[in-house]
């Protein structure tokens, strides 16, 4: 906290401080305890080492990951400046339309998919019909892609959405007004400006999509096992806590080292509001 914080302020803060201790701090150390850990307890590197024979497991989580991002962001930014310029109802509208699919179980959404995909499923049964060959969908890297984009969409929308509606619309009448044209205004102020929520976006899609166990186990099947499905296995499988625990810490790791990388294209001269580049 700041020099001269109020006691009533750091009574306020201190539930939140002890939430963080007790769910935050806590289960870190233990998986850290665990990591650098054997079975009798004492302290040994073995378990990090072993990482060497998941390199190539982690490698395919993260370019799934990226795929499924880059995708993300291809769809969800020109969704989002689209809704940005709506009437204020038309915008309510499809906001809600975005979040509709996130008021479902997780679950449910991904064996829906199962259900479209899977080789009696429904695209399948309608190529059938209309006289075409089936294709072989489910148990893909592209299922698993595909199942990563839909069911973390929303969280590229919302944050790049929650920017460009804050937008100043006076920054696109000056620049047009300096003789820009369309592409003009999308390069100097709708980009520069859109950065925070593009980042946000990005972290927030990355990550999820990288640690996911339960889309590639339904969707991939055993033909794209990800880093997630490896330490649900340790853990709920082999009983390998000690193992599961030293892959979860580097791969939370590796994600902070990404969302650091991100978070510095977004500083704070991205953040100021009226940012125009002339």
């Amino acid at each position: 906290m700041k020099k001269g914080t109020s006691l009533g302020a750091r009574l306020l803060a201190a539930p939140h401080l002890v939430w963080s201790a007790i769910f935050v701090v806590v289960p870190l150390l233990v998986v850290a305890f665990y990591a650098f850990t054997d079975s009798s307890g004492a302290f040994t590197f073995n378990n990090i080492k072993e990482i060497n024979n998941y390199a190539g497991t982690f490698a395919l989580s993260i370019w799934l990951g990226l795929i499924a991002t880059a995708i993300c962001l291809v769809l969800a930014y020109p969704l989002a400046y689209f809704i940005s310029q709506s009437k204020f109802n038309v915008q309510q509208t499809m906001i809600t339309l975005v979040m509709l699919p996130m008021w479902m179980n997780f679950l449910l959404r991904t064996y829906s998919w199962m259900t479209i995909l899977e080789n009696n499923g429904l695209i399948n049964t309608f190529l059938t019909w209309i006289g075409l060959q089936p294709l072989h969908m489910i148990n893909t890297r592209g299922a698993v892609v595909l199942g990563m984009v839909y069911d973390f969409i929303p969280y590229m929308i919302l944050p790049i959405y929650s920017v460009m509606v804050k937008l100043d619309h006076s920054l696109v009448e000056a620049c047009q007004d300096l003789g820009g044209n369309r592409i003009d205004v999308f390069r100097r102020v709708l980009l520069p400006n859109s950065v925070p929520g593009v980042v946000s976006g990005i972290t927030m899609v990355f990550v999820p999509s990288v640690s996911t166990f339960y889309i590639s186990q339904k969707l991939g099947g055993t033909s794209t096992a990800l880093i997630g499905d490896v330490i649900e296995s340790k853990f709920m499988t082999s009983n390998n806590y000690h193992g599961g625990a030293a892959l979860s810490l580097v791969l939370m790791v590796l994600i902070l080292i990404c969302m650091a990388v991100m978070n510095r294209f977004s500083g704070e001269d991205d953040l100021e509001n009226g940012r125009l580049t002339v």
